[in-house]
């Protein structure tokens, strides 16, 4: 009876061990699984939680240091080595990635893009993306296209252009070499001042003046224009 019993004990022992050890593997593989849904901005990516550990970082993961720290990323988890393994952590702002999150969402804040994946912000910088905290209104569109204001062009000075000069046409020679965009400015100026001291228009004379009168005027011009003209350096003829 003694040996059945101590055989018994064992057994029984045995199992125990079993069942305690298998309670014991099922709940840290419930502890190293730990998920969750980001859904923030409609990113709806399932990522774990922060603050496990696993004891085997995924293939193809990027080691970064920054600091005097070594972090692990991979898939949009940032990993941190410790004693028992390597926790999942948030990554401290300023670290910079070669590439983003395989799944990103994209953001606006003040019209500038920013990429968001699992409660991280990534914004462009040299050498690939940094980790930032954007500050301001965070909008899940692009931000509206504002046109540009349309300066409207300035008023058009009005400008009066003499008409076909008359059979009595002054002629004038350019004693100072003026161009003659310089000339055609020079008429112009000289016609409309030649208007201001005679009061007489030869392109629009007054209705109902003597021919004599309309002729003395047309002189009182024509030496008016001249007088203008030879001021400016012109010979006129």
């Amino acid at each position: 009876m003694g040996w059945y019993r101590k055989t018994a004990l064992v057994l029984a022992w045995f199992v125990l061990s079993g069942l305690l050890g298998l309670g014991i593997t099922q709940e840290t593989q419930a502890r190293e699984f730990r998920e969750f849904r980001d859904a923030r901005y409609q990113h709806n990516r399932v990522y774990l939680s922060r603050g496990q550990v696993i004891t085997v970082l995924p293939s193809g993961h990027r080691e970064i240091v920054f600091g005097k720290t070594r972090y692990f990323f991979f898939d949009g988890i940032w990993y941190r080595p410790g004693v028992r393994g390597y926790m999942v952590v948030a990554p401290p702002l300023g670290v910079v990635v070669p590439v983003l999150p395989p799944f990103y969402t994209t953001v606006w804040v003040g019209g500038v893009p920013y990429y968001y994946a699992n409660e991280v912000y990534y914004a462009q910088a040299p050498g690939g993306y940094v980790i930032v905290q954007p500050r301001g209104e965070v909008i899940t569109g692009p931000p509206p296209v504002v046109p540009a204001p349309v300066t409207p062009p300035p008023p058009a000075q009005p400008t009066y252009a003499p008409p076909p000069p008359p059979p009595n046409q002054v002629y004038i020679y350019p004693r100072q070499g003026q161009s003659p965009q310089q000339q055609a400015a020079d008429r112009l100026e000289c016609y409309n001042w030649a208007i201001n001291q005679t009061g007489f228009d030869p392109a629009r004379p007054a209705a109902g003046l003597p021919e004599m009168q309309k002729m003395q005027l047309q002189t009182d011009f024509q030496r008016a224009q001249g007088a203008c003209l030879d001021g400016r350096g012109y010979t006129v003829r």
